[in-house]
């Protein structure tokens, strides 16, 4: 094989490599709660808090209620999100199937952010998304409810573990918010100055 063949084949391995691993977490792919294929890439240009969840731990109820008031008070502008995982890893805490867990978050706690399908966040099964905020972050989950908060660029900004509660980082979540939501209104700010621009040019055109 010549060099330029072999050039070939290394810059295709390494765009296929990419692919897998994904450059940022927004670029990966997921299953939904019906196992039907997600691309995180809707949740690019937004912030949002990562957690694997479960439905029998003693962190459950305390943490759901959180989660639920932090997302109704941050979505609103559709600039945040939560992202639950629910994850039976550790002590086995979220043995129920999908439509069983669905029905337990909704009916027990109203949660409206999305619930993703059942994963693995450790070991060699390990979901690529969440091996992802592992590898970004250096926080490895040893238990339920890991938070890990991801900026608009789908960039790792922020991990805690069980222990650390929703109240306790808010600061820092709605900080990322606010940074997207000033960055949306000055690049929309500038969209209309150019428009208006464009129209002052057309009309002066006109009077030529």
């Amino acid at each position: 094989m010549n060099g330029l063949g072999t050039l070939t084949l290394c810059l295709l391995f390494y765009v296929t490599l990419q692919g897998c691993r994904g450059e940022d977490f927004y670029s990966f792919t997921v299953h939904d709660h019906e196992g039907s294929d997600f691309a995180l890439e809707k949740y690019r240009g937004k912030v949002t808090l990562v957690v694997n969840v479960a439905s029998q731990c003693g962190y459950t109820d305390s943490t759901y209620r959180a989660l639920k008031k932090l997302h109704d008070i941050l979505s609103y502008g559709d600039f945040f999100s939560v992202l639950a995982f629910p994850c039976n890893q550790f002590g086995d805490q979220e043995p129920f199937d999908m439509p069983e867990i669905i029905e337990f978050v909704t009916t027990e706690y109203k949660v409206e952010f999305p619930v993703f399908n059942k994963i693995s966040v450790v070991g060699e099964r390990a979901d690529p998304a969440f091996k992802f905020l592992i590898e970004t972050s250096s926080v490895v989950p040893d238990w339920n409810f890991y938070k890990y908060l991801v900026d608009e660029t789908g960039q790792v900004i922020g991990a805690w573990g069980t222990r650390t509660t929703v109240e306790e980082i808010f600061d820092d979540i709605q900080a990322a918010v606010k940074k997207v939501k000033a960055k949306h209104a000055r690049n929309a700010g500038g969209k209309r100055k150019a428009e208006k621009k464009e129209k002052e040019s057309a009309g002066a055109k006109d009077e030529l």
